[in-house]
C-alpha cells in the first residue's frame, strides 16, 4: 500500500517529536535515519517499533512483526535445533523460516541461539522464548532487506559472572524487594513486564515512583512495588497505547505534569 507523501511526512513528525520526548535531542545522522526509516518501513515509535540505545536506532519485533503483516507475509514456520539444545542447561537455538511468496515453497531461514551468557538476567528462565523470538527476528529480516538489527537479538554485556554476594541480599531484604520463597525478585518481574510489552525502563521507573510516592523506586515497601507492578501489568493489557501516553508524561518537568 502506498501511502501519500503528505500522510508519511506527517508519520516522520510525530516519530521525531516523540524520540526527542523520550530520548532528548536527536544527532543529524539519528534524525536522518529515523525519517528513512518511517518513510521506508512505515514504522512508529509510539507502537514501540523502534529502540534508540547509544545513539542507534533498533527494530523491536513488534515492528519486524508490522513490516511482515503490511507485506502480506504468508507465515513463519519455527523448530529448536535439538542437536544443538541442551535443556540442563538452558540452551536453545531455533531455526525460524519466513514465507513470502506464494509462488515459492522456499522461505527465508534464520537462526536465534540463547543461554545465560547472551540473555539479561533479568529474564533467567526464558532463553527458549527468546531464542525463538532471536530467530524469528533474523529470518524476518532477512525476508524483507531490513539491515537494522533488533533489539532482542542484543546479547547482555553487563551480566555478572558470579551470584551476588550476601550483603547484596540482605540489602534487598531491608526494602522488601528481594526474592522470597523462591519467588522472582520483584525487579525482575517489573523487568519481564517492561520487556514483554515494550516500555521504556526510565520512564517506568519515573511512573512507580510517583505511584509509590517515594523519591526512587528501591525506597518503596515491596507491598506498593506488587500493588504497582499488578497495575502496570493490568494497564498494559487492558490499554497499551493509553499506558504509552502516561508515560510519555513522565518525560516532561513535574511541573508540566501537574
Amino acid at each position: 500500500m502506498i501511502h501519500s507523501p503528505r500522510k508519511q511526512s506527517a508519520s516522520c513528525r510525530a516519530n521525531l517529536r516523540l524520540a526527542r520526548n523520550l530520548w532528548g535531542d536527536l544527532s543529524r545522522l539519528a534524525a536522518s535515519h529515523l525519517r528513512e526509516l518511517t518513510g521506508r518501513y512505515r514504522l512508529s515509535i509510539a507502537a514501540g517499533d523502534l529502540q534508540l540505545l547509544e545513539g542507534r536506532w533498533y527494530v523491536t519485533h513488534t515492528g519486524l512483526l508490522g513490516i511482515a503483516q503490511r507485506n502480506r507475509c504468508l507465515g513463519i514456520e519455527t523448530s529448536p535445533e535439538r542437536r544443538l539444545c541442551n535443556p540442563a542447561t538452558n540452551r536453545w537455538v531455533f531455526r525460524a523460516i519466513v514465507y513470502k511468496d506464494p509462488r515459492s515453497t522456499r522461505g527465508f531461514v534464520g537462526f536465534g541461539d540463547a543461554d545465560p551468557s547472551n540473555v539479561s538476567s533479568f529474564v533467567d528462565g526464558a532463553e527458549l522464548r527468546i531464542a525463538e523470538t532471536r530467530a524469528v527476528n533474523r529470518a524476518l529480516r532477512k525476508a524483507y532487506g531490513i539491515g537494522l538489527c533488533s533489539v532482542e537479538e542484543l546479547g547482555c554485556s553487563s551480566r555478572p559472572s558470579k551470584p551476588s554476594p550476601a550483603p547484596a541480599a540482605t540489602n534487598e531484604h531491608h526494602n522488601g524487594n528481594g526474592a522470597t520463597n523462591g519467588q522472582p525478585r520483584l525487579r525482575d518481574q517489573l523487568c519481564l513486564l517492561i520487556r514483554e510489552h515494550n516500555l521504556d525502563a526510565t520512564l517506568v521507573k519515573a511512573y512507580a515512583a510517583d505511584f509509590c510516592g517515594t523519591q526512587t523506586l528501591s525506597g518503596a515497601s515491596r507491598d506498593l512495588v506488587e500493588s504497582f507492578i499488578s497495575n502496570l501489568s493490568a494497564s498494559a493489557k487492558q490499554n497499551r497505547d493509553a499506558l504509552i501516553c502516561k508515560l510519555n508524561s513522565y518525560s516532561q518537568p513535574s511541573e508540566a505534569r501537574s
